[in-house]
Protein backbone atom coordinates (compact mmCIF):
# COMPACT_ATOMS: atom_id res chain seq x y z
CA UNK A 1 0.00 0.00 0.00
CA UNK A 2 1.20 3.49 -0.81
CA UNK A 3 2.50 5.74 1.99
CA UNK A 4 4.03 9.20 2.24
CA UNK A 5 7.47 7.61 2.55
CA UNK A 6 6.90 5.01 -0.16
CA UNK A 7 10.23 3.61 -1.41
CA UNK A 8 8.62 3.02 -4.81
CA UNK A 9 8.46 6.80 -5.22
CA UNK A 10 12.24 6.69 -5.65
CA UNK A 11 12.22 4.03 -8.39
CA UNK A 12 8.94 4.29 -10.33
CA UNK A 13 9.00 6.81 -13.15
CA UNK A 14 5.47 8.19 -13.36
CA UNK A 15 4.37 6.95 -9.93
CA UNK A 16 2.13 4.10 -8.90
CA UNK A 17 -0.53 2.81 -11.25
CA UNK A 18 -3.70 1.01 -10.31
CA UNK A 19 -4.24 -1.88 -12.72
CA UNK A 20 -6.45 -4.91 -12.65
CA UNK A 21 -4.47 -8.12 -12.22
CA UNK A 22 -5.81 -10.64 -14.73
CA UNK A 23 -4.42 -14.17 -14.89
CA UNK A 24 -5.09 -16.09 -18.11
CA UNK A 25 -4.25 -19.61 -19.26
CA UNK A 26 -0.83 -20.06 -20.83
CA UNK A 27 -0.73 -18.85 -24.42
CA UNK A 28 1.86 -20.44 -26.74
CA UNK A 29 1.88 -17.11 -28.66
CA UNK A 30 3.84 -15.59 -25.77
CA UNK A 31 6.98 -17.39 -26.98
CA UNK A 32 6.56 -15.88 -30.45
CA UNK A 33 5.98 -12.45 -28.94
CA UNK A 34 9.21 -12.82 -26.97
CA UNK A 35 11.08 -13.65 -30.18
CA UNK A 36 9.67 -10.52 -31.85
CA UNK A 37 10.74 -8.37 -28.91
CA UNK A 38 14.14 -10.05 -28.71
CA UNK A 39 14.72 -9.19 -32.37
CA UNK A 40 13.64 -5.58 -31.74
CA UNK A 41 16.04 -5.25 -28.78
CA UNK A 42 18.95 -6.79 -30.69
CA UNK A 43 18.24 -4.55 -33.69
CA UNK A 44 18.33 -1.51 -31.39
CA UNK A 45 21.41 -2.46 -29.37
CA UNK A 46 23.46 -4.90 -31.42
CA UNK A 47 26.27 -6.45 -29.39
CA UNK A 48 25.47 -4.21 -26.41
CA UNK A 49 22.67 -6.72 -25.73
CA UNK A 50 24.84 -9.33 -24.02
CA UNK A 51 21.87 -11.66 -23.41
CA UNK A 52 18.13 -11.47 -24.01
CA UNK A 53 16.10 -14.08 -22.12
CA UNK A 54 12.38 -14.80 -21.81
CA UNK A 55 11.60 -14.87 -18.07
CA UNK A 56 8.55 -14.69 -15.84
CA UNK A 57 5.40 -16.75 -15.99
CA UNK A 58 4.85 -16.29 -19.73
CA UNK A 59 8.13 -18.17 -20.28
CA UNK A 60 6.90 -21.30 -18.49
CA UNK A 61 4.73 -23.58 -20.65
CA UNK A 62 1.56 -24.61 -18.85
CA UNK A 63 1.69 -21.77 -16.30
CA UNK A 64 -1.19 -19.29 -16.25
CA UNK A 65 0.02 -15.69 -16.17
CA UNK A 66 -0.69 -12.03 -16.58
CA UNK A 67 -0.45 -11.51 -20.36
CA UNK A 68 2.73 -9.44 -19.97
CA UNK A 69 5.91 -10.84 -21.54
CA UNK A 70 8.88 -10.34 -19.19
CA UNK A 71 12.34 -10.17 -20.71
CA UNK A 72 15.76 -9.99 -19.08
CA UNK A 73 18.19 -7.85 -21.06
CA UNK A 74 21.79 -8.10 -19.92
CA UNK A 75 24.01 -5.08 -20.62
CA UNK A 76 27.50 -4.24 -19.39
CA UNK A 77 26.30 -1.62 -16.89
CA UNK A 78 22.60 -0.90 -16.26
CA UNK A 79 23.53 2.39 -14.56
CA UNK A 80 25.05 3.65 -17.83
CA UNK A 81 21.65 4.52 -19.30
CA UNK A 82 23.19 6.60 -22.10
CA UNK A 83 24.63 3.36 -23.51
CA UNK A 84 21.22 1.77 -24.17
CA UNK A 85 18.11 3.69 -23.02
CA UNK A 86 17.97 6.20 -25.91
CA UNK A 87 18.18 3.38 -28.46
CA UNK A 88 15.51 1.36 -26.68
CA UNK A 89 13.27 4.43 -26.46
CA UNK A 90 13.78 4.98 -30.21
CA UNK A 91 12.67 1.34 -30.67
CA UNK A 92 9.43 2.13 -28.82
CA UNK A 93 10.12 1.27 -25.16
CA UNK A 94 9.45 3.63 -22.25
CA UNK A 95 11.63 3.79 -19.12
CA UNK A 96 9.51 2.91 -16.07
CA UNK A 97 11.84 1.77 -13.23
CA UNK A 98 15.24 3.01 -12.15
CA UNK A 99 16.79 1.22 -9.18
CA UNK A 100 20.31 0.09 -8.28
CA UNK A 101 21.40 -2.69 -10.63
CA UNK A 102 18.09 -2.77 -12.51
CA UNK A 103 16.11 -0.74 -14.98
CA UNK A 104 12.77 -1.64 -16.48
CA UNK A 105 11.37 -0.38 -19.73
CA UNK A 106 8.03 -1.37 -21.17
CA UNK A 107 5.94 -1.04 -24.26
CA UNK A 108 3.38 1.78 -24.29
CA UNK A 109 0.71 -0.95 -24.33
CA UNK A 110 2.25 -2.30 -21.11
CA UNK A 111 2.29 -5.85 -22.46
CA UNK A 112 6.09 -6.26 -22.43
CA UNK A 113 8.42 -5.54 -19.50
CA UNK A 114 12.09 -5.30 -20.41
CA UNK A 115 14.23 -5.78 -17.29
CA UNK A 116 17.81 -4.55 -17.69
CA UNK A 117 20.51 -6.09 -15.51
CA UNK A 118 24.25 -6.74 -15.39
CA UNK A 119 25.98 -9.99 -16.40
CA UNK A 120 25.98 -12.51 -13.56
CA UNK A 121 23.92 -10.21 -11.34
CA UNK A 122 21.65 -11.56 -8.64
CA UNK A 123 18.72 -10.11 -10.63
CA UNK A 124 19.67 -12.06 -13.75
CA UNK A 125 20.45 -15.34 -11.97
CA UNK A 126 17.35 -15.32 -9.75
CA UNK A 127 14.97 -14.99 -12.68
CA UNK A 128 16.67 -17.63 -14.79
CA UNK A 129 16.82 -20.14 -11.92
CA UNK A 130 13.16 -19.55 -11.03
CA UNK A 131 12.06 -19.91 -14.66
CA UNK A 132 14.06 -23.08 -15.19
CA UNK A 133 12.84 -24.64 -11.94
CA UNK A 134 9.17 -24.00 -12.74
CA UNK A 135 9.64 -25.46 -16.23
CA UNK A 136 10.76 -28.78 -14.73
CA UNK A 137 8.83 -29.01 -11.42
CA UNK A 138 5.07 -29.27 -12.01
CA UNK A 139 4.15 -29.33 -8.30
CA UNK A 140 5.83 -25.98 -7.68
CA UNK A 141 4.43 -24.63 -10.96
CA UNK A 142 0.88 -25.51 -9.79
CA UNK A 143 1.50 -24.09 -6.33
CA UNK A 144 2.80 -20.82 -7.78
CA UNK A 145 -0.16 -20.58 -10.14
CA UNK A 146 -2.62 -21.18 -7.29
CA UNK A 147 -1.07 -18.36 -5.25
CA UNK A 148 -1.10 -16.03 -8.25
CA UNK A 149 -4.77 -16.72 -8.92
CA UNK A 150 -5.70 -16.19 -5.27
CA UNK A 151 -3.79 -12.91 -5.11
CA UNK A 152 -5.15 -11.69 -8.46
CA UNK A 153 -8.67 -11.89 -7.03
CA UNK A 154 -7.78 -9.11 -4.56
CA UNK A 155 -7.88 -5.37 -5.15
CA UNK A 156 -4.36 -3.86 -5.41
CA UNK A 157 -3.32 -0.20 -5.37
CA UNK A 158 -0.42 -1.09 -7.67
CA UNK A 159 0.88 -4.12 -9.57
CA UNK A 160 4.04 -3.94 -7.43
CA UNK A 161 1.96 -4.73 -4.35
CA UNK A 162 0.65 -7.87 -6.06
CA UNK A 163 4.22 -8.86 -6.97
CA UNK A 164 5.41 -8.27 -3.40
CA UNK A 165 2.59 -10.45 -2.04
CA UNK A 166 4.12 -13.42 -3.91
CA UNK A 167 7.46 -13.05 -2.10
CA UNK A 168 6.88 -15.86 0.42
CA UNK A 169 5.96 -18.51 -2.14
CA UNK A 170 8.76 -17.38 -4.46
CA UNK A 171 11.28 -17.56 -1.59
CA UNK A 172 10.08 -21.05 -0.67
CA UNK A 173 10.37 -22.29 -4.25
CA UNK A 174 13.76 -20.61 -4.70
CA UNK A 175 14.97 -22.34 -1.55
CA UNK A 176 14.37 -25.68 -3.25
CA UNK A 177 15.68 -24.49 -6.61
CA UNK A 178 18.99 -23.38 -5.11
CA UNK A 179 19.44 -26.08 -2.48
CA UNK A 180 22.54 -28.25 -2.85
CA UNK A 181 21.72 -31.70 -4.17
CA UNK A 182 23.50 -34.96 -3.65
CA UNK A 183 25.24 -36.30 -6.77
CA UNK A 184 22.89 -38.32 -8.94
CA UNK A 185 19.68 -37.00 -7.35
CA UNK A 186 18.81 -34.63 -10.19
CA UNK A 187 16.99 -31.43 -9.51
Amino acid sequence: MSTADDPLDDVLIGGREKRDIVIVEHDPAWAARFEEERARVVAALGDRALAVEHIGSTSVPGLAAKPIVDIDLTVADPADEDAYVPDLEAAGYVLRVREPGHRMLRTPERDVHLHVCAPGSEWEQRHLVFRDWLRTHPDDRRRYEDVKRELAARDWDDMNDYADAKDDVVADIMGRATAPRAPGTGG
